[in-house]
């Protein structure tokens, strides 16, 4: 395991100060704010602690309410909303500064049989013939240092790797807006199914909103044409599957107005199964001139 994999569960391994509240660090993001998927990825831990091990979450849904302080902690109470004989509700509001700057509703079920179906996996290249972020990110010379600086730590503890140019990568010409990534941790995880699911939603927030700028032709904020941050976020967590093995990102952006933009995706096992749906809508806006 790497030592920024370590970190990373460090960082979400919540510290209980009393029954149903949790601490939980932060740390500097890509921009100067905490990385939502964090947040998250926090929440969601605090939420499952609160719950029998043999109900994991079978979904979520998230509203970024403030920009989160990293120099700061992040406090977050858990209100029990239901136990039922299958499914348990959980709501997780996290606070800053006396503030709530997130919340997230949580459901989670036992295990039962049922009807099954999926949407097939999309075609995409095997992830160990595709370039590794250090690679790919070394080959931009339009790029800050910093800029590129930033990005390797902020994922240093996930191998992600594009299919195509990201974003920042290829920008100035309107593209098709559609996205698809390769991630899996750099390191093997132990066999606890709330840890792999609280590491795919932490990676969720990373490159959802790419499609929306390729549908535009814009870099993002690593280029300056671009400020945004994260409204909400939804998942749904279909089928088991391990965040230290490969998983197939596939998104696409089916609108953007109003200066708001929707990311909506699949997660696929490298083995074809529908893992994970994700749905995130976004401020994105134009930068004015001065």
């Amino acid at each position: 395991m790497s030592q920024a994999l370590q970190d990373l569960l460090d960082l979400l391994d919540l510290e209980q100060i009393e029954e149903n509240i949790f601490r939980g660090r932060s740390r500097s993001a890509v921009v100067p704010r905490v990385f939502g998927g964090q947040v998250a990825a926090q929440a969601l831990v605090a939420a499952g602690r609160t719950v029998p091990e043999d109900r994991p979450p079978h979904s979520l849904h998230a509203y970024f309410l403030r920009t989160g302080d990293p120099g700061a902690p992040i406090v977050y109470t858990v209100d029990r909303l239901r136990d039922g004989r299958s499914f348990t509700t959980r709501r997780v509001v996290a606070v800053q500064h006396g503030q709530p700057i997130f919340g997230m509703s949580v459901s989670f079920q036992t295990y039962e049989e049922g009807m099954d179906h999926q949407a097939p996996m999309p075609p995409a290249p095997d992830p160990v013939t595709l370039p590794t972020s250090e690679e790919r990110l070394s080959g931009y010379g339009h790029l800050d240092a910093q800029v590129v600086e930033k990005f390797l730590e902020a994922r240093a503890s996930v191998d992600l790797r594009y299919v195509d140019e990201p974003p920042y990568g290829r920008f100035g010409e309107p593209r098709a807006p559609h996205s698809q990534v390769w991630f899996r941790t750099s390191g093997k995880l132990a066999d606890d199914p709330l840890q792999h699911i609280a590491l795919a939603t932490y990676v969720s927030d990373m490159t959802l909103l790419d499609s929306v700028l390729l549908a535009h032709g814009r870099g993002g904020w690593a280029v300056g044409d671009v400020v945004g941050a994260s409204l909400d976020h939804a998942m749904w967590f279909h089928r088991p599957f391990r965040a230290d093995e490969w998983l197939l990102y596939d998104q696409e952006s089916p609108s953007a107005y109003g200066g708001r933009g929707l990311g909506q995706a699949r997660i696929y096992t490298q083995d074809g199964r529908l893992a994970i749906t994700v749905i995130q809508e976004g401020v994105v806006r134009i930068p004015r001139a001065t």
